[in-house]
This record gives structure tokens, C-alpha cells and sequence, in this order.
């Protein structure tokens, strides 16, 4: 686990949406990007919301604003219960 070193992007899709996100950050070291969901998809009526990480691969990120490559995380089924999945309260 590395520092959290904020928010970069950000965005709500309702339900089936396609999106995209893309951010910049101006560092002198390495970053470790961090896809972070947090949804109450098949959760009925628990408190918070259920948060699910994904790891963005090094070889995503690049030098300047516009990347390189884009990461395509694909399609998630958000019912699934990820592996490390948690639970968050937003306030």
C-alpha cells in the first residue's frame, strides 16, 4: 500500500452507462493509480456502500496530461462480491 495522494477523477454512471475516466497528477515519484467503485448494487438496505479497488497496471500511466495508453477495465458485474471487498459510509 502506498500514500493516498488524492482524488484525480471522478464520475457517476447510472446503471448500464459506458464512461470513461482520465486524470493527471504532478508528482516527483511514482504514482499508484487506483480505480476505486463504490456502489449499493444487490446490497438491499445496508448502511454505506460497498467500495471495490482495482489496481490501474504501471504501464498505464505516462508522463504529461494526455496518456499514452488507456486502461480498459471492461465490463463489471457489480452483484459479483470482489475478493478485499469493503464497505464505506459516506457522509
Amino acid at each position: 500500500m502506498g500514500v493516498a495522494r488524492g482524488l484525480n477523477a471522478q464520475s457517476e454512471s447510472p446503471g448500464h452507462t459506458p464512461f470513461s475516466l482520465m486524470g493527471s497528477e504532478r508528482e516527483l515519484t511514482n504514482i499508484d493509480p487506483v480505480f476505486k467503485v463504490y456502489h449499493d448494487c444487490d446490497d438491499g438496505v445496508k448502511p454505506g456502500q460497498r467500495k471495490v479497488k482495482f489496481r490501474i497496471p504501471s504501464s498505464y500511466v505516462s508522463l504529461g496530461k494526455t496518456p499514452k495508453r488507456m486502461f480498459n477495465i471492461g465490463v463489471l458485474n457489480l452483484e459479483t462480491i470482489f475478493p478485499k471487498e469493503e464497505r464505506e459510509l459516506i457522509i
